[in-house]
């Protein structure tokens, strides 16, 4: 059964600037110049391709900051 999709993905303070979600992420995350991570503009386009990633993402954050909001 898959999980239920994701609606909504965004990064609380506290972010490390290390660059993991980004490297695992690409599409979703960006992390500039050792500035905190944001989630692109454009991200919500690849959430259900990259749901698996994402979640990885979110499990893998050292600082727990990626936070993400499935539907219902």
């Amino acid at each position: 059964m898959n999980a239920p999709a994701i609606r909504k993905v965004w990064i609380e303070t506290g972010c490390i600037s290390c660059q993991l979600c980004q490297d695992i992420a690409p599409e979703v995350f960006l992390v500039e110049n050792g500035q905190d991570c944001v989630v692109r503009p454009e991200a919500a386009r690849h959430f259900a391709a990259k749901a698996e990633d994402i979640e990885q993402a979110a499990r893998d954050c050292p600082v727990e900051v990626i936070k993400i909001d499935h539907q219902a």
